[in-house]
């Protein structure tokens, strides 16, 4: 036995992610697992399959499920206005303001299934009641940001009712965009929300 002999390297140890980098990847997983048919409750330790991690890890990151969750609504609402007040800022017509809101919205959900499960509520019955109105108030925030919008197109059309009409377009807009986002939900991603999204955008103003 020649005992010069290299001994073989053992396997390279995997690399540590990076401050936050595991979160991220957390939050990943999970609104990926909200995208599957069926996905009515997810709990921790599937979470954590799915990452090839142990709860106890998961938990290193978030101190409960509802924080996780927490989190995706975060990202939901700073993703939405931060791109809504774009908008306005960038275009001073109101009827472009709320056309491009509404399809903002829309595609936000479209292109993240699993996000838009959380906007409508669909991820969250199982959960924490605080989520379902945490939700609920970044909708209603969105509201009031359209009624700005639609009230200052009834002012340049000459409304005698601004602020009745303003009301009235921000709900109906809003009941537009939880409608199909519902749908888009119940019928596992199938109807997109921005199918006819012009035709519908011409409905809203008219």
């Amino acid at each position: 036995m020649n005992d010069t002999a290299v001994p073989t390297p053992d396997a390279a140890p995997r690399k540590r992610p990076k401050p936050g980098e595991r979160r991220v990847q957390i939050l990943q997983a999970l609104a990926s697992m909200l995208e599957q048919p069926g996905a009515d409750r997810i709990t921790t330790a599937a979470l954590a399959a799915r990452l090839e991690l142990s709860e106890a890890a998961l938990y290193r990151h978030f101190a409960s499920k509802a924080q996780m969750f927490e989190a995706l609504i975060e990202f939901i609402e700073q993703s939405l206005f931060t791109l809504a007040n774009q908008i306005i800022e960038r275009d001073p017509d109101p009827a472009v303001q709320i056309a491009r809101v509404l399809g903002m919205i829309l595609q936000f959900g479209e292109k993240n299934p699993g996000m838009a499960r959380v906007m409508v509520g669909d991820a969250l019955v199982f959960e924490h009641e605080r989520l379902i109105t945490r939700m609920n108030q970044a909708f209603e925030r969105l509201e009031s940001l359209l009624r700005q919008s639609f009230k200052a197109l009834a002012d340049v059309r000459g409304s005698q009712t601004p602020t009745v009409d303003a009301q009235a377009g921000a709900s109906l807009t809003i009941s537009v965009l939880l409608g199909r986002l519902h749908r888009f939900a119940r019928t596992d991603f199938k109807r997109r929300p921005t199918e006819h999204l012009d035709a519908t955008v011409r409905q809203l103003l008219a």
